[in-house]
């Protein structure tokens, strides 16, 4: 059956048929579409998806660098260092992360160097500081002393108590990335270690598909909010927060209205007040047969159906609005609110994120002992 088939069935002699949840699914993932891309600095682009593939632009490293806080060495001066009898070399000075004037490493000499710091002309491996008596003529030593406590670390002289292999704890420029290869894919969802990847290429912005604004409401007059007293014939609003937080965990960003009562124009009127905020709006209750059924009365656009699913049997769907935005209104049972956004809500917010993974993945197992019916 045809979209505009379907919609005409809603209100038609057909309006009564029980639809199958893949045809709900169907027509309301036939209506929504990926977002359109935009340029996001990074952090704003965390849980977005990538739209663009994006190349290393220079080596990374940019430069041969020190992995360890040690000393600088050509391997062939420390070729015989055992504890017992060290090689003995002469320091010419400090190499810190960032430095730029690099002294050049001669036969019998070394250079204190810190991680990071770039590797100077000369210097083939780094001795770990744990592996040298720190400068202090003693043992081994665990760690260097803080530069303003030894402003003169740098010169004198250090004994090696170990040999090193050529390129030893060396961070070769280009290891991890050469210019040019592909460090990202179109598709990529960004979080914390894309992120950092794109913040060491150098880029400041990233383009992507942004997350989807996802409005949620509650409907009911008997619905009072947690921390308020519940008098009789109340009870606490549970599913605007179970839905807002489950829009979150799916990608979206998320709002959440305080419960509406019964009344279709004041349900009309917060939606419509809403939709400057919303890719999506999320209504739950007011979708099934009572009289107090406010989403069927107060939104005209949204067709609200019966499905052949419990819990959840009662789904309205329906685009609002000058942008036809999507409205999706759940029932109000909370059980059957949560199954309903995983079914139908979440398959919507993944759509319009461009994720691939758009549909949960689905597990299939055998009852060995079968399932007795009641």
């Amino acid at each position: 059956m045809s979209s505009t088939a379907e919609r005409a069935a809603d209100h038609g002699p057909d309006q009564d048929r029980v639809w199958t949840v893949a045809e709900h699914l169907d027509d309301i993932l036939g209506h929504v579409h990926p977002l359109e891309p935009i340029e996001l600095q990074l952090l704003d682009a965390q849980g977005c998806v990538l739209v663009e593939d994006v190349t290393v632009p220079g080596a990374l490293p940019p430069f041969d660098n020190s992995s360890m806080d040690g000393y600088a060495v050509r391997t062939a001066d420390v070729a015989a260092a055992t504890g017992d009898h060290p090689a003995v070399l002469t320091v010419i000075g400090d190499i810190a992360a960032g430095s730029g004037d690099l002294p050049a490493v001669g036969p019998g000499e070394a250079a204190r160097i810190m991680t990071g710091a770039p590797v100077p002309p000369g210097g083939q491996a780094i001795v770990p500081v744990e592996w040298t008596d720190g400068g202090l003529d003693s043992g081994p030593v665990t760690h260097m002393p803080a530069r303003g406590t030894d402003p003169h670390g740098g010169s004198g002289r250090v004994r090696v108590f170990r040999p090193v292999r050529e390129g030893q704890h060396i961070r070769t420029r280009g290891s991890d990335a050469g210019a040019g290869e592909l460090a990202l894919r179109a598709g990529t969802l960004l979080g914390a270690a894309q992120l950092g990847l794109l913040a060491a290429l150098g880029r400041a912005t990233v383009k992507v598909r942004p997350r989807p604004r996802v409005v949620v409401l509650s409907t009911g007059s008997e619905l009072v909010q947690p921390g308020e007293e519940a008098g009789p014939g109340r009870i606490h609003d549970s599913n605007s927060f179970q839905l807002t937080a489950a829009a979150r965990e799916a990608g979206a960003i998320a709002y959440r209205v305080g419960a509406v009562a019964d009344d279709a124009a004041t349900l009309r009127a917060a939606v419509e007040d809403q939709l400057v905020r919303a890719d999506i709006v999320v209504t739950s209750g007011g979708v099934s047969v009572g009289a107090y059924d406010v989403v069927k009365e107060a939104m005209h656009e949204v067709h609200v159906r019966k499905l052949a699913m419990q819990p959840g049997k009662p789904q309205g769907f329906g685009r609002v609005g000058p942008e036809n935005t999507p409205l999706l209104a759940l029932p109000g049972n909370p059980v059957s609110s949560y199954v309903s956004f995983e079914l139908f809500v979440r398959p919507v917010i993944r759509t319009m994120l461009g994720s691939g993974d758009v549909h949960r993945t689905i597990e299939r197992a055998v009852c060995p002992a079968g399932v007795a019916s009641s």
